[in-house]
Protein backbone atom coordinates (compact mmCIF):
# COMPACT_ATOMS: atom_id res chain seq x y z
CA UNK A 1 0.00 0.00 0.00
CA UNK A 2 1.36 3.58 -0.89
CA UNK A 3 1.24 6.38 0.89
CA UNK A 4 -1.55 9.28 0.68
CA UNK A 5 -0.08 12.71 -0.85
CA UNK A 6 -1.74 15.42 0.89
CA UNK A 7 0.33 17.92 0.25
CA UNK A 8 1.47 20.19 2.32
CA UNK A 9 -1.05 22.10 4.16
CA UNK A 10 -1.61 24.28 7.05
CA UNK A 11 -1.84 22.39 10.55
CA UNK A 12 -3.46 24.57 13.02
CA UNK A 13 -4.60 23.25 16.83
CA UNK A 14 -5.69 25.39 19.53
CA UNK A 15 -2.43 27.61 20.61
CA UNK A 16 -0.01 26.52 17.57
CA UNK A 17 0.33 26.49 13.87
CA UNK A 18 2.45 24.82 11.41
CA UNK A 19 3.05 26.10 8.57
CA UNK A 20 4.84 24.78 5.46
CA UNK A 21 8.48 25.67 5.63
CA UNK A 22 9.82 28.14 3.40
CA UNK A 23 13.02 29.22 1.58
CA UNK A 24 12.79 32.54 3.19
CA UNK A 25 12.81 31.16 6.80
CA UNK A 26 16.17 30.69 5.96
CA UNK A 27 17.37 33.76 8.43
CA UNK A 28 14.84 32.41 11.15
CA UNK A 29 16.67 28.91 11.23
CA UNK A 30 20.25 30.05 11.29
CA UNK A 31 19.07 31.80 14.58
CA UNK A 32 17.31 28.74 15.92
CA UNK A 33 20.54 26.83 15.59
CA UNK A 34 22.47 29.47 17.39
CA UNK A 35 20.56 28.69 20.32
CA UNK A 36 23.21 26.49 22.52
CA UNK A 37 20.55 24.93 24.62
CA UNK A 38 18.45 23.49 21.51
CA UNK A 39 21.70 22.09 19.70
CA UNK A 40 22.37 20.72 22.96
CA UNK A 41 19.11 18.69 23.17
CA UNK A 42 19.28 17.63 19.68
CA UNK A 43 22.87 16.63 20.34
CA UNK A 44 23.96 18.85 16.93
CA UNK A 45 27.63 19.40 16.89
CA UNK A 46 27.63 20.57 13.89
CA UNK A 47 27.72 24.59 12.61
CA UNK A 48 26.41 25.40 8.96
CA UNK A 49 26.58 28.74 7.00
CA UNK A 50 23.54 30.57 5.79
CA UNK A 51 24.37 29.83 2.17
CA UNK A 52 24.02 26.21 3.72
CA UNK A 53 20.81 26.91 5.60
CA UNK A 54 19.03 29.25 2.55
CA UNK A 55 19.74 26.01 0.26
CA UNK A 56 18.26 23.45 2.50
CA UNK A 57 15.13 25.57 3.35
CA UNK A 58 14.74 25.74 -0.54
CA UNK A 59 15.40 21.96 -0.81
CA UNK A 60 12.80 21.05 1.76
CA UNK A 61 10.06 23.60 0.98
CA UNK A 62 9.94 21.78 -2.55
CA UNK A 63 10.50 18.37 -1.10
CA UNK A 64 7.97 16.28 -2.33
CA UNK A 65 8.92 12.49 0.30
CA UNK A 66 8.39 14.80 3.56
CA UNK A 67 7.31 17.31 5.35
CA UNK A 68 8.77 20.19 7.34
CA UNK A 69 6.94 22.74 9.36
CA UNK A 70 7.50 26.11 10.98
CA UNK A 71 6.56 26.01 14.33
CA UNK A 72 4.18 29.34 14.84
CA UNK A 73 1.97 30.97 17.80
CA UNK A 74 0.89 33.71 16.48
CA UNK A 75 -0.92 35.36 19.76
CA UNK A 76 1.60 34.66 21.77
CA UNK A 77 5.33 35.75 20.06
CA UNK A 78 4.02 37.18 16.70
CA UNK A 79 4.33 36.01 13.33
CA UNK A 80 8.12 34.62 14.49
CA UNK A 81 8.85 31.46 13.67
CA UNK A 82 9.75 29.44 17.50
CA UNK A 83 11.30 26.53 15.87
CA UNK A 84 10.39 23.19 13.04
CA UNK A 85 8.56 20.31 13.30
CA UNK A 86 9.68 17.58 10.63
CA UNK A 87 8.50 14.16 8.95
CA UNK A 88 10.84 12.64 7.24
CA UNK A 89 12.78 9.46 6.68
CA UNK A 90 9.80 8.04 5.00
CA UNK A 91 9.74 4.53 4.10
CA UNK A 92 6.36 4.24 1.46
CA UNK A 93 6.98 0.12 1.81
CA UNK A 94 6.42 -0.27 5.25
CA UNK A 95 4.35 3.25 5.87
CA UNK A 96 6.92 4.58 8.19
CA UNK A 97 8.52 7.30 9.07
CA UNK A 98 10.87 9.51 12.03
CA UNK A 99 9.48 12.59 13.23
CA UNK A 100 11.70 15.40 15.13
CA UNK A 101 10.80 19.02 16.59
CA UNK A 102 12.94 21.97 18.19
CA UNK A 103 11.58 24.54 19.77
CA UNK A 104 14.24 27.26 19.36
CA UNK A 105 12.89 30.21 21.94
CA UNK A 106 13.71 29.89 25.31
CA UNK A 107 10.88 31.72 26.50
CA UNK A 108 8.23 29.61 24.48
CA UNK A 109 9.83 26.07 26.28
CA UNK A 110 7.31 24.59 28.94
CA UNK A 111 4.63 26.12 27.94
CA UNK A 112 3.46 22.65 25.87
CA UNK A 113 3.59 24.34 22.22
CA UNK A 114 5.94 21.19 21.41
CA UNK A 115 3.25 18.77 22.74
CA UNK A 116 0.51 20.06 20.49
CA UNK A 117 3.03 20.94 17.45
CA UNK A 118 4.12 16.88 17.85
CA UNK A 119 0.31 16.03 18.00
CA UNK A 120 -0.71 17.75 14.98
CA UNK A 121 2.44 16.45 13.05
CA UNK A 122 1.69 12.88 14.34
CA UNK A 123 -2.11 12.96 13.89
CA UNK A 124 -1.68 14.39 9.98
CA UNK A 125 1.13 11.38 9.68
CA UNK A 126 -1.21 9.05 10.48
CA UNK A 127 -4.62 10.09 9.17
CA UNK A 128 -3.61 12.13 5.83
CA UNK A 129 -0.35 10.59 4.92
CA UNK A 130 -1.20 7.01 5.86
CA UNK A 131 1.29 6.11 8.25
CA UNK A 132 1.88 2.73 10.09
CA UNK A 133 4.80 4.08 12.46
CA UNK A 134 6.06 7.37 12.90
CA UNK A 135 8.77 6.89 15.63
CA UNK A 136 11.69 9.51 17.10
CA UNK A 137 15.36 9.52 19.04
CA UNK A 138 15.70 11.64 22.31
CA UNK A 139 18.60 12.01 24.33
CA UNK A 140 18.27 10.70 28.16
CA UNK A 141 19.09 14.03 28.99
CA UNK A 142 16.02 15.50 27.80
CA UNK A 143 13.17 14.53 30.00
CA UNK A 144 10.81 17.47 29.39
CA UNK A 145 10.69 16.45 25.35
CA UNK A 146 10.34 12.32 26.82
CA UNK A 147 7.26 13.53 28.67
CA UNK A 148 6.23 15.73 25.56
CA UNK A 149 6.05 12.55 23.53
CA UNK A 150 4.53 10.18 25.86
CA UNK A 151 1.56 12.81 26.06
CA UNK A 152 1.47 12.37 22.25
CA UNK A 153 1.41 8.54 22.43
CA UNK A 154 4.50 7.75 21.68
CA UNK A 155 6.19 4.52 23.75
CA UNK A 156 9.66 3.77 24.53
CA UNK A 157 11.03 0.85 22.40
CA UNK A 158 14.42 0.76 23.56
CA UNK A 159 17.62 2.50 24.01
CA UNK A 160 20.29 3.02 22.40
CA UNK A 161 23.24 3.23 24.57
CA UNK A 162 26.14 5.80 24.98
CA UNK A 163 25.31 6.92 21.16
CA UNK A 164 25.57 10.23 21.75
CA UNK A 165 29.11 12.27 22.50
CA UNK A 166 28.13 15.00 24.07
CA UNK A 167 30.86 17.75 26.43
CA UNK A 168 33.05 14.55 26.87
CA UNK A 169 29.93 12.63 28.51
CA UNK A 170 28.16 9.48 26.51
CA UNK A 171 24.51 9.74 26.70
CA UNK A 172 22.04 7.43 25.65
CA UNK A 173 19.79 7.90 23.20
CA UNK A 174 15.55 6.45 23.28
CA UNK A 175 14.14 4.81 20.64
CA UNK A 176 10.33 5.89 20.74
CA UNK A 177 7.19 5.56 18.59
CA UNK A 178 3.51 5.52 17.99
CA UNK A 179 2.09 3.24 15.69
CA UNK A 180 -1.26 4.11 13.93
CA UNK A 181 -3.40 1.47 15.54
CA UNK A 182 -2.35 3.64 19.05
CA UNK A 183 -3.97 6.52 17.42
CA UNK A 184 -7.41 7.73 18.26
CA UNK A 185 -10.22 7.53 15.53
Amino acid sequence: MGLNDPGKPVLTGPDVRLRPLAASDADAVIAGMNDAESMRLTGSHGTFTPKQVAAHCARVAAASDRWDYAIEVPDAFGPRMLGEAVLNEVDPDNRSANIRIAIWVPEARNRGYGTEAMRLLTGFGIRQVGLHRIELHVHAFNPRAIRAYEKVGFRLEGTLREALLWDGARIDTHVMAVLASDWPA
